[in-house]
């Protein structure tokens, strides 16, 4: 009595095809697994055994080996419960194998035979309608399967039902998809008095998805702002959403299998540690930079990051990927996310204040900022101070612009980058900070004085190649939210006042 079941393991992202083979035979009454399974997978023999006991059915006394093929390729987690029992029950005649062979089957099984949910479904989902098979998997997941568009989903609560289902007994319901009602910011930036310097930079860095870091005096306002940021995003498109919510599924951060089509925001504690940001473990799981993919890392407190931690993030800004080694995996993640950073402007935070300054000023405050490196500082497009904020403007009860309006602005920006390049017959979207080689020349060409203006400052200032090319970036959005065709001198001069020097009072 042989069956064969679909399956698969995962490596990151990347989904690889698993053929479960059961066989059950005569001889001594055993249970084996082999294939290079983890522990998890090990487990499953008693987690089966327990299952198919609640329905009534017990093993058959003869020696019953799963062969997980291919057998070199390392496999891992508790997904593999739910073919391992429906390949028994097929070798045992209780399922035709025939219909099994339909479907890709993922999904764990409790001691009652309940399926419960696991990680992946939708990544799972999307190669199963590539391998045009359809997809058993828990009623927990079926929502978040649903996603992938793939027509023939089966999401079953219990062991029973997929019998039954196969039995012709009852027919199992197609599952719905479902949207995260809740908001991720529901923050608006009229709240905000006062900072409209602060304000108009940050309307920047979300129109061109510009890197952007704030240096100011505790209580001013920059994590107040940071955290208005995801209310003036463009809402992600449905590639975007897709390909976020694949990152989120691998991680288990879809509750419910909702999906969120807003972009996501990310405040990981100062404290965490380099895997947990970059990503690594001994599964090497996405990182907070893979999970803020198509939205927002906010780092606040940055000096007070692990230096190597921070370190970490220069090839991922650069490449927007992330490469993760491990002895048992090589994965990598995609990690385009716009960094938004904060920081006092030394350790006291009143640097530049004689009232509150500590009496180590300016030391103090260079050792703080020596804490950032040069290199990744470059890769920051806009660096701004945040003064506190006075008195008078907190006592003003006039409100700004609500989080809509600049919203609305935003969008038109990124609408007017968009069709630039379908002008120039690119398909794919690019933000204007992610621009690279001939596609920022043709697009970004100065006038004679604005490139004058340009050279001269990065003769001055000793500008990278990385520095000027970003500055280049940063006034194409300028020029795009003052709905400009042409980068004009104005321009290139406001892109140059947000890249400057951290505090050029601590030298």
């Amino acid at each position: 009595m042989l069956s064969r079941i679909n399956t698969l393991t995962f490596n990151g992202l990347e989904t690889l095809d698993v053929d479960l083979q059961v066989q059950i035979s005569s001889g001594l009454p055993n249970f084996i697994i082999v294939g290079l399974p983890d522990k998890a997978i090990a487990e499953s023999r008693e987690r089966v055994r327990a299952a198919l006991h609640s329905l009534g059915l017990n093993l058959p006394a003869q020696r019953i080996v799963i062969n997980l093929a291919p057998a070199d390729l390392f496999k891992e987690g508790s997904h593999f419960d739910l073919p391992i029992a429906l390949g028994i029950l097929a070798a045992m005649n209780v399922i035709p194998i025939t219909e099994l062979n339909k479907y890709l089957i993922l999904g764990e099984l409790g001691l009652d035979g309940s399926v419960l949910g696991i990680n992946g479904i939708l990544p799972a989902a999307i190669h199963a309608k590539k391998q045009q098979l359809g997809l058993i998997c828990p009623a927990a997941n079926g929502s978040e399967a649903s996603w992938s568009e793939l027509s023939n989903i089966l999401a079953a609560r219990r062991l029973l039902d997929l019998i039954n289902h196969f039995q012709h007994t009852i027919t199992l319901p197609s599952p719905q998809k479902k949207v995260l009602s809740t908001p991720v910011c529901t923050l608006d930036m009229s709240d905000v008095k006062g900072q409209e310097s602060a304000k108009a930079a940050l309307e920047v860095a979300a129109a061109g998805g510009h890197n952007l870091l704030m240096i100011g005096p505790p209580g001013s306002g920059k994590s107040m702002l940071a955290a208005r940021l995801p209310g003036i995003l463009p809402p992600l498109t449905p590639d975007e959403v897709l390909e976020t919510s694949m990152i989120h599924s691998i991680a288990g951060e879809l509750n419910n299998g909702q999906i969120c089509l807003e972009r996501p925001f990310r405040a990981p504690h100062h404290t965490a540690s380099t895997p947990s940001l970059v990503g690594g473990g001994r599964k090497a799981s996405p990182g907070e930079i893979s999970l803020a993919h198509n939205g927002v890392l906010f780092l606040d407190e940055l000096p007070e990051f692990n230096r190597p931690t921070l370190e970490a993030l220069r090839q991922p800004l650069e490449n927007g990927y992330v490469s993760i080694s491990r002895v048992n995996a090589h994965t990598t993640y995609p990690s385009s996310f716009q960094l938004i950073a904060a920081m006092n402007p030394c350790r006291c935070g009143h640097l530049g204040d004689p009232k509150l300054a500590c009496n180590r000023a300016p030391l103090c405050a260079r050792e703080y900022q020596s804490k950032i490196s040069g290199p990744l500082l470059d890769r920051i497009d806009i660096q701004i101070e945040v003064p506190a904020v006075s008195p008078w403007e907190l006592a003003d009860v006039k409100r700004g612009e609500s989080s809509e309006v600049i919203r609305n602005r935003v969008i038109a920006a990124r609408k007017a980058q968009s069709e630039r390049l379908r002008q120039l017959g690119i398909k794919e979207f690019y933000t204007n900070a992610s621009l690279k080689g001939s596609l920022l020349e043709e697009i970004a060409v100065l006038d004679n004085e604005a490139q004058n203006l340009l050279i001269t400052y990065a003769e001055r200032n000793k500008l990278s190649a990385r520095a000027y090319h970003r500055t280049l970036r940063l006034a194409r959005t300028i020029a795009d939210l003052q709905k400009e065709s042409k980068i004009l001198k104005m321009h290139i001069a406001e892109a140059l006042s947000y890249r400057r020097s951290l505090l050029p009072d601590s030298k």
